[in-house]
């Protein structure tokens, strides 16, 4: 995650009831970042989202391995020499994501930022890396050599050269934490959304559910459902735009952390949830697991639920979701 860059543009929107929507788009890490609120003025509107902003901050500087002075860089920087002692925040989000690794049988890690990059998707790869290349890439990859001591609230990684990046958790994470703060400030309604995170609370000023629309990722003109969002979070993960073509086989820009292969037979992921930081993990998870084994891992998840678009356009869903209802 990077700095923010002040807002692009701010839009109120007024209702009969005497609150206003009120919205600020932002960029965060060069992604978009979209804070909404129902308050009762704009002045009252902005306090919300400054309060938003400074907690998106403080988020930034504890986890993001981009900030050198961040305590997830000052981990990284002492790979296989010393464990380092994190906030508690810190400790338990890095915790969280082990668990999700070990759900995901390591289809999710967040020592993937150890990976080398010899996958390129800007259009310059000509041919595929060797079979030793891409061996190496990942071997210093392996969320089981992350080790967390809880009566010390430190963090070891025991090889030299791993790196933790919460990118895959992280947003959520962030989503998560503002939705949370201005709720105790009194904010009784409004969606974040990091990146393509979504996380709402309360209603619209006009007492209608907060709704989401999933996009046909193979036509992106295209909206295939739209979900009422109720207290709850989504996120979308997508390989639609950037991705690779070998000897005819579709190589997606999510890379498979177990064996330093791209993920393949899926194009999207959206996964719902209570959190949005669980959402954010799990996609990424299931994109790599693929769509039976996907299927199966959430619908033995409570409180989860997820559509899964094929590389051939099929839509599949989870147990708890009738397409057919939201089309």
């Amino acid at each position: 995650m990077k700095n923010i860059a002040y807002f692009l543009f701010l839009l109120a929107t007024y209702s009969s009831f005497g609150q206003i929507t009120h919205k600020r788009k932002l960029s965060m890490l060069g992604s978009p970042l979209e804070i909404t609120v129902v308050a009762q003025d704009t002045i009252q509107g902005n306090q919300y989202i400054d309060m938003a902003i400074a907690e998106v901050k403080r988020i930034e500087n504890l986890i993001s391995d981009w900030i050198p002075s961040s305590q997830i860089s000052k981990v990284n920087q002492n790979a296989g020499i010393k464990a380092i002692k994190v906030d508690k925040e810190v400790f338990d989000l890095v915790g969280r994501a082990i668990k999700v690794s070990q759900i995901t049988s390591g289809a999710f890690d967040i020592s993937y930022a150890s990976m080398d990059k010899i996958w390129k998707f800007d259009g310059s790869m000509k041919a595929m890396p060797t079979e030793e290349a891409i061996k190496k890439s990942v071997s210093k990859i392996g969320y089981k050599n992350i080790i967390l001591d809880s009566k010390e609230q430190t963090i070891f990684l025991k090889i030299g050269g791993m790196k933790l990046g919460l990118g895959g958790i992280g947003q959520g994470y962030i989503a998560d934490k503002v939705k949370e703060l201005l709720q105790t400030k009194g904010c009784v309604s409004g969606i974040v959304n990091v990146s393509g995170d979504i996380n709402t609370w309360g209603k619209q000023v006009d007492g209608k559910s907060w709704t989401v629309a999933i996009v046909n990722p193979m036509n992106k003109n295209k909206i295939f459902a739209t979900f009422p969002l109720e207290n709850s979070a989504v996120e979308t993960s997508g390989s639609y735009e950037k991705f690779v073509v070998f000897n005819g086989i579709r190589y997606s820009h999510i890379i498979d952390p177990r064996t330093g292969y791209p993920a393949q037979g899926i194009v999207s992921v959206s996964v719902f949830a209570k959190q949005t930081e669980i959402a954010d993990a799990l996609a990424t998870g299931i994109f790599v697991l693929g769509v039976e084994v996907g299927l199966d891992l959430v619908n033995q998840m409570k409180g989860i639920q997820c559509i899964i678009v094929d590389d051939k356009g099929k839509i599949h869903t989870s147990k708890g979701i009738d397409i057919k209802k939201f089309e």
